[in-house]
Formats: structure tokens, C-alpha cells, sequence
């Protein structure tokens, strides 16, 4: 297995990083992974991560629910509950940042296909990225989507899509800086990138630490900070019009956290911290369990 290790911060070059924290693969390989800290940038990243042809076997896990669509459970169960919601929301969002009813839309990380398969009955022309076989499947035979592999954003058309979204995704791309540049490309002048990520100057991240299920090891290969996402995005071209809290992840990673933490469920903890969470992201939004980002080319 290929390693990769990073001797200068992977969005700002700055040799001023170090190591922040050693966290376990609570959910697939129990191995311990150690997370660094860039002091210029803010920006965190996983060490020594599995290259991209190694990282696969850390997805293969019954409980990764973005690629099976289970529903056994009360995490799991309240996810699907929560996604009745949040694609409805999603579906305003790109409406409302777009300023359109219909277009291209490209969503990168496309998972099982609930949140494309919105946006085409809502009358948008779809792309989708995905990829997990097992997923693309699902998406094939639930919804009728087609959706490509991770490696035809390189060969898709230069300023097709009015839309690209990202959610939760980003953290996982190996390649970061040229995913980011390629997006840039393929969004139209006017388009807009929206991306989804978990934010580790939250309330729940600060409480729980390294049992914070949003470090996600080694399949999280990044950990932003606002701070470090205005970086990132500036580099490229871009410019942040507006962050939005995700009220309900505040409550979702404290159950998985209180696992980790506990090796059992406390339900009752995992709601009060993540109520605490989204009040103190009440009063700086900034401060949400995960945040997304509304972007445009500057």
C-alpha cells in the first residue's frame, strides 16, 4: 500500500505544519491515523493517508450509508428521515443561488442518486459522479441514473454546468487543488459551487475531540475551517457569497460520536451537545457542526 505523506500544507504551501491529534478508524480498520495542522492556514489533513487505488478497502463497510441506502438502525433510520428534508431544502437552495428553475446541474459524489433524482423531476438536466460500484448500481436501478466515474470530471465540457455541488464530498478527493481547479472550469461565468464539509471549530467537534465522528479517518483526508475553505477557494478563483449552518449534522455526528466516546449510544448526551453546538452556530454561524459554501467565480 502507497502512502502519502505531506511535508507542506496541501491549500497554502506553508511548511509551518505539525501534528495536531492521533484519532482511530473507529468505523472500518480501527488503525490510528494521525491528523496535522497547518499553523499559517489553519487547515488540518489526515498524514500518511492510503493513495487513491489503496482507499477502497476503508470504504467497504456495511454502515456506510451513503453508498448502501440501509435504513437498520436509529442512526441510520434518522439519516433517511432527516434526507426527506434536507433534499427538499438542497432543491431551494440551488434554485435560489442560481437564480434558475431549470439547468445543468453536476453533482460530484452522487452516492445511491435521492438528491439527482430530485433535481431532475424538478426539471434540471443531471450529471452525476460516483465512485462506488455499489452505489452507481442502486442509482441505476432505484432512480434510472447513469452516473459516471470520479474520473470523467477531467473529460466533461468547459463551461457546461450552472450548478455543481459537493456534499460532503470534498474532503474525500485526493487530488485537491486540481479537483477544485477542474470545477472552476467547468462551471459557466455566472455558475455557482456548492460545497458541503464538516467544520472542526464547531461546539461538537471542540466537545468530543478526537472521538468526533466527522474526523472520519482515513476516508476524511481533510478538515476545514472557515478560515482555511476561504483559502482554498481563493486560489482558484473563487469567491464564498454565503455560508449556511446544517442544523440537523450537529445531532447526527454526536450520535456516532457518543459510540466512538462510550462504545454504547447515549442519545440523551448526543441531543444536548448537539443543541449546544447549534446554538453557539446560532450566534456565529461560522461555528456550525458543517457548513455549506456558496461560491462564484470572482
Amino acid at each position: 500500500m502507497a502512502l502519502i505523506h505531506y511535508s507542506t500544507c496541501p491549500v497554502c504551501s506553508s511548511t509551518s505544519v505539525k501534528e495536531f491529534q492521533v484519532i482511530p478508524d473507529y468505523s472500518v480498520s480501527k488503525e490510528i491515523f494521525s491528523v496535522w495542522k497547518c499553523e499559517s492556514c489553519s487547515f488540518q489533513f489526515t498524514q500518511d493517508i492510503p493513495d487513491q487505488e489503496s482507499i477502497g478497502t476503508y470504504y467497504q463497510s456495511a454502515d456506510y450509508i451513503s453508498h448502501n441506502d440501509t435504513k437498520k438502525g436509529i442512526i441510520n433510520t434518522l439519516y433517511h428521515w432527516v434526507r426527506k428534508y434536507t433534499l427538499r431544502s438542497k432543491s431551494r437552495l440551488i434554485v435560489e443561488v442560481s437564480g434558475r428553475k431549470s439547468g445543468h446541474l453536476l453533482d460530484i459524489g452522487a452516492g445511491t442518486g435521492a438528491f439527482l433524482h430530485t433535481m431532475k423531476h424538478a426539471g434540471w438536466q443531471v450529471t452525476g459522479l460516483e465512485p462506488d460500484a455499489g452505489a452507481r448500481s442502486i442509482a441505476r436501478d432505484k432512480y434510472q441514473l447513469q452516473l459516471l466515474e470520479p474520473d470523467s470530471l477531467f473529460r466533461l465540457e468547459s463551461g457546461r454546468f450552472d450548478v455543481i455541488s459537493m456534499w460532503h464530498v470534498l474532503e474525500h478527493v485526493h487530488a485537491l487543488q486540481e479537483y477544485v481547479k477542474t470545477i472552476v472550469q467547468l462551471l459557466k461565468q455566472d455558475g455557482r459551487l456548492i460545497v458541503a464539509v464538516p467544520n472542526y471549530t464547531s461546539g461538537d467537534a471542540t466537545y468530543y475531540q478526537n472521538f468526533w465522528a466527522a474526523y472520519d479517518v482515513p476516508r476524511h483526508l481533510y478538515h476545514f475551517s472557515p478560515a482555511s475553505m476561504r483559502r482554498l477557494m481563493e486560489l482558484p478563483g473563487l469567491q464564498i457569497e454565503k455560508t449556511i449552518p446544517m442544523w440537523f449534522d450537529s445531532f447526527y455526528v454526536s450520535m456516532l460520536s457518543e459510540n466512538y466516546k462510550n462504545g454504547k449510544p447515549n442519545h440523551v448526551n448526543a441531543f444536548l451537545q448537539g443543541w449546544k453546538s447549534n446554538q453557539k452556530a446560532m450566534r456565529d454561524k461560522e461555528k456550525a457542526s458543517s457548513l455549506i459554501y456558496v461560491m462564484r467565480k470572482t
